[in-house]
């Protein structure tokens, strides 16, 4: 019988591998800075709403620049940047592209925190580079949008520098408030940015609209990261960074079955490669304590 901890997992590498074909689906009916930043804001209100009683952790006069560069870089770039990319690329292209995330946090966390970078890191590191060059220069033969590789290589340099900052100062504030605040605050950014620049009646309310939507603000955003912060309290948080290359596999997969996506033999080489150079960069050996956390 599995344990409530393996549940937990598998059931957020589902949602985290489902959300990129969803939102695939929900992009070409909207501008992508507003529906980026309604997903957001719902998220993080209904997340507000799950967490109310514990609202004295907030610390608000404290920690509100804290809050404001968490939404830059993991709200309103990522959130900002991802949305944009998908009109571009295919869904299980663009996530193998983003989730160089976890490579690149572990490089950033040797450069910026003074975190090892042990042998099996470093192969786990040249891994992943070449995994993505493989899918990038793939994606530019077959006359795949350059435009959205590079959205995709940025969501990942993004949410990497979200995830260091985060890090960073994880003692400092709650985690599930910076999840709520920092939704909350890059989402209406977002919706301010995208009301100037962008036009309303340009949203077509449809059922793959509403669908992506409503997905993102009740499973994508709340469920998801209040499973994974349960996995981590629980001391689960190097397992779920162990996981982490299955996520990219899944959604290539949905985009597969349900997209009509096409699988060329260079991305699956480099989605393989980016597989394993994830699992290298979170390895550790069972004798050390020290956990390895993915955001």
């Amino acid at each position: 019988m599995f344990k409530k901890s393996t549940v937990a997992l598998i059931a957020l590498i589902l949602i985290w591998g489902a959300s990129w074909p969803i939102n695939k689906l929900a992009v070409p009916y909207s501008p992508p800075l507003l529906y980026a930043g309604q997903r957001a804001l719902l998220g993080g209100i209904l997340l507000t709403v799950i967490i109310w009683k514990t609202r004295k952790a907030i610390n608000w006069r404290e920690n509100w620049q804290k809050y404001c560069i968490g939404a830059f870089f993991n709200t309103i770039l990522f959130f900002g940047l991802q949305t944009a990319g998908l009109l571009y690329l295919p869904s299980g292209l663009f996530s193998v592209l983003v989730y160089f995330q976890p490579i690149l946090l572990g490089l950033f966390a040797w450069l910026l925190l003074g975190e090892d970078l042990s042998p099996v890191k470093i192969l786990g590191l040249f891994l992943g580079f070449v995994g993505v060059a493989v899918v990038s220069v793939d994606g530019l033969m077959v006359h795949i949008s350059a435009i959205g590789v590079t959205l995709g290589l940025l969501t990942a340099v993004s949410w990497a520098f979200g995830v260091i900052y985060v890090k960073k100062i994880s003692k400092e504030v709650d985690a599930y408030w910076m999840v709520a605040l920092q939704c909350i605050i890059g989402g209406v950014f977002l919706l301010g940015t995208g009301s100037v620049f962008e036009s309303w009646s340009a949203i077509e309310w449809n059922r793959n609209y509403l669908s992506g939507l409503g997905f993102g603000a009740t499973i994508g955003i709340p469920l998801a990261y209040i499973l994974y912060y349960n996995l981590v309290n629980a001391g689960e948080a190097s397992k779920v960074g162990s996981y982490t290359f299955l996520i990219p596999i899944v959604a290539v997969l949905l985009g597969v079955l349900f997209l009509g996506e096409t699988v060329t033999y260079s991305l699956v080489i480099g989605m393989l490669l980016v597989a394993i150079s994830i699992y290298f960069v979170n390895f550790q050996y069972k004798t050390k304590n020290k956990s390895i956390s993915k955001d």
